[in-house]
């Protein structure tokens, strides 16, 4: 306590200038407008240097998140891209006809769920080259088919549909049903119309069957929640839906570039 009482009495004089010239500069600050706004500046200079620091180690790791969930979207497409390379058919005959498809990207800027007849709307249409009868998925699996365009959006009739019916199948016996949708939950589809004598398990995989020029063969659409002997001696299947459809953002709409050539080849042979 002595101490610190002869270190004012020895330095008296500074603290009391030091305290003076304080005084002095606030007063300057407060009472000229051009001092109290270069002070102002100068603060907002460092605080801003401090929020955008901030920025760009939250941007960072957004960004970081944001390439995460890329390299695992662009990993499933990379899959299902093997998948459609490993189940094309050889051909039967020469003038056998490979379908090529064509993947856009869009954005879901409307989604019903809560329906029965639930709908989408995307945010391109005839000017990016969609069409109506479209297939339309995300990375993780089946959402549905536009079945109305204008120049700048499309209209998707979602799987959540009444009205839907794609063909599907169970992925390691490759027996068909059809998709539908009992309107009870927006995270489960029901696959009809497969034969009971189809080797099933809860927890198989079911994808596209490949048998419509909408749908490659092999997207994926959900697995095997629970299954039951439907009214026609076949079994009903409920499947647990990869796709989150409530929350839907980003997809992709698919083209089959051979569409008209497999049509006008099917009409042939319908006519002989």
């Amino acid at each position: 306590m002595q101490q610190i009482i002869y270190f004012f009495i020895k330095n008296k004089n500074f603290l009391l200038f030091a305290f003076l010239f304080l005084i002095a500069l606030i007063l300057t600050i407060q009472s000229h407008s051009y001092h109290n706004s270069k002070v102002i500046s100068s603060t907002n200079f460092f605080s801003g240097g401090i929020y955008s620091a901030r920025s760009n180690v939250t941007s960072y790791f957004d960004l970081r998140k944001e390439n995460n969930l890329l390299i695992e979207e662009n990993t499933r497409l990379r899959e299902q891209l093997a998948t459609l390379k490993s189940n094309i058919p050889n051909p039967k005959f020469e003038g056998d006809i490979l379908p090529v498809f064509n993947f856009t990207g869009a954005r879901v800027i409307n989604n019903n769920y809560s329906k029965i007849k639930n709908q989408l709307t995307l945010d391109k249409g005839l000017k990016d080259s969609l069409e109506v009868d479209m297939g339309v998925i995300t990375s993780k699996g089946l959402v549905g088919i536009i079945n109305k365009v204008s120049d700048n959006y499309a209209r998707v009739q979602s799987i959540l549909n009444t009205t839907s019916q794609i063909n599907a199948k169970l992925k390691k016996s490759n027996h068909i049903g059809f998709l539908t949708w009992n309107t009870k939950d927006p995270n489960i589809v029901q696959l009809i119309e497969i034969p009971k004598l189809a080797p099933i398990a809860v927890g198989d995989t079911i994808v596209t069957s490949g048998n419509s020029s909408i749908f490659p063969k092999g997207i994926l659409i959900g697995t095997v929640k629970d299954f039951t002997v439907g009214a026609t001696d076949s079994f009903t299947v409920d499947v647990q839906l990869f796709n989150d459809m409530t929350s839907l953002n980003h997809v992709y709409v698919i083209k089959n570039l051979n569409l008209l050539e497999i049509e006008n080849l099917e009409k042939t042979d319908d006519a002989e």
